[in-house]
């Protein structure tokens, strides 16, 4: 795209891209905005320093699908870019360590790195920042998950396809605000800690093709507002909780390649109507299931989870632990927008 031709004349705020506005606390207009989306800058050794860094009121800065390289600027701090809290550097050709400049930018909401090549560890500092959106998936980050995970406010969690490893921390259920999040592709272990169940907005939870284990908490019961849960492609057994199933919202559970066991009447509801997908588990009188040799191999280990007591805790619930199948209570819930955050597995720009 020749888009620089039509960069002409004294005028940055009618070049294509550019976008001028007043500055909050001044009455000048300043250039407010850069959206690079799509432009497909390329060049060698094309970096933003020297450019982004000297834009004190840039409030938006969007870059996806181009080919910078080389460091992210060090000077992305407040008091160089005060206004900025838009920042998206998506599907260019990023590498080494997680750009740690953008801790300094506190009025970032919004953190778009997915699809480049940052590898080593995500700074625990990331989740303290106030953001509402942060998208770090399909790049070379290698860690366990940092156990102030919980802390962040975010609303949309993508952690997708990295080399992620170690438990999924407790401190999530401290994440209030989450509604969508990704952790699939990763190489998580260990059981799910009762404390997702404490999530009561998520819509969205995909820890698919991990190294997950244990039963599936029946705190799952308080996720109301949950459309979409997939614990496909790990190591998940024991009986399917009939409260998961009863999900008054639920629209796609994906159970497949475990190692569950038993499915309710309420499951088999799911299963008759595709919202559930039990295929290659270990469940004798339903068809696609793994074959009885495997299930054999798999449950000759001793399989335990740490406090296994919690995993039949229901904090949304009175007296906390369950004591049935019961099912949950069905309310009235108009459908949700359609997942944003599986967008962000395309390398494509985002239209939140």
């Amino acid at each position: 795209m020749k888009i620089t031709k039509k960069w002409v004349g004294n005028d940055v705020c009618h070049y294509p891209g550019f976008k001028c506005a007043t500055v909050p606390d001044q009455k000048v207009t300043a250039l407010a905005a850069a959206d690079f989306n799509g432009y497909h800058f390329g060049g060698r050794d094309l970096q933003l320093t020297g450019f982004l860094d000297q834009l004190p009121d840039l409030s938006i800065f969007h870059a996806n699908s181009n080919n910078f390289t080389g460091p992210v600027p060090k000077n992305i701090t407040t008091s160089r870019v005060r206004y900025l809290f838009e920042l998206d550097l998506s599907n260019n050709k990023y590498s080494g360590e997680f750009p740690v400049s953008v801790l300094q930018a506190t009025n970032l909401t919004f953190l778009d790195i997915r699809f480049n090549s940052f590898s080593g560890s995500v700074p625990a500092k990331v989740f303290n920042l106030d953001l509402d959106v942060l998208f770090i998936n399909n790049n070379k980050f290698s860690q366990q998950l940092p156990r102030n995970l919980g802390s962040t406010p975010v609303l949309y969690l993508t952690l997708a396809n990295n080399n992620f490893r170690g438990p999924i921390p407790k401190s999530i259920g401290n994440a209030r605000n989450l509604l969508e999040v990704l952790f699939l592709n990763n190489e998580l272990e260990g059981c799910l800690p009762y404390e997702i169940g404490k999530l009561d907005k998520a819509v969205v939870f995909d820890v698919g093709s991990n190294k997950l284990t244990g039963p599936i908490p029946h705190s799952f019961a308080c996720l109301k507002k949950m459309e979409i849960l997939n614990l496909a492609v790990n190591k998940f057994y024991g009986p399917v909780p009939e409260m998961v199933c009863d999900l008054p919202r639920l629209a796609n559970l994906s159970l497949s390649y475990n190692y569950f066991t038993q499915v309710g009447p309420e499951c088999r509801k799911l299963i008759k109507k595709r919202i559930l997908d039990v295929r290659m588990n270990c469940i004798l009188d339903l068809p696609g299931q793994r074959s009885a040799a495997d299930c054999a191999k798999f449950f000759s280990k001793k399989r335990t989870c740490p406090n296994e007591r919690s995993l039949s805790y229901i904090p949304c619930r009175k007296g906390g632990y369950s004591s049935s199948l019961e099912t949950s209570d069905q309310q009235s819930m108009a459908p949700a927008a359609a997942p944003i955050t599986y967008n962000a597995l395309k390398p494509h720009k985002l239209r939140l």
